[in-house]
C-alpha cells in the first residue's frame, strides 16, 4: 500500500510543484488564466501548486485516507470539468484527459474504497 501513495503523491508533487510552482508546463498557468482571467492566473497557478503539494502531504500521512480520497476525486473531477468546457484546446490529450480524469479517480476510488 506504501507504493501506492508514494505514486499518488508523486503525482500530486510532480503538478503542483514542477508544473505550477516552478512553471515548468506553461499551459497550465495559460489554462488558469483562461478560466479565471490573466490578472490573476500567476498567483492562482501558484496558490493551485501549494494546495497540490499540500495535497501529496495529506496522502503521505494516511489521516482519513477515506476522506482524503473523496477530496482528491471531487478535486480532480471539478478540475477537469471545467477545463473540458473552458480550455480544452489547452490540454495535453484534449477533450480526451476528461477520460484519463475519470479512470484516475476510478483508480482512487477502488484503492481506497
Amino acid at each position: 500500500m506504501i507504493y501506492w501513495r508514494l505514486f499518488l503523491a508523486s503525482v500530486w508533487l510532480a503538478n503542483g510543484l514542477f508544473a505550477k510552482i516552478l512553471n515548468l508546463v506553461p499551459r497550465h498557468q495559460e489554462i488558469v488564466a483562461r478560466i479565471s482571467g490573466s490578472e490573476h492566473a500567476f498567483l492562482f497557478t501558484k496558490l493551485i501548486g501549494v494546495g497540490e503539494i499540500l495535497m501529496a502531504l495529506w496522502i503521505l500521512t494516511v489521516i482519513k485516507p477515506r476522506f482524503c480520497a473523496a477530496v482528491q476525486i471531487g478535486l480532480i473531477l471539478i478540475m477537469n470539468g471545467i477545463e473540458f468546457y473552458l480550455a480544452s484546446d489547452l490540454l495535453l490529450w484534449g477533450k480526451f484527459n476528461l477520460l484519463f480524469a475519470f479512470l484516475f479517480v476510478t483508480l482512487i476510488a477502488w484503492k481506497e474504497f
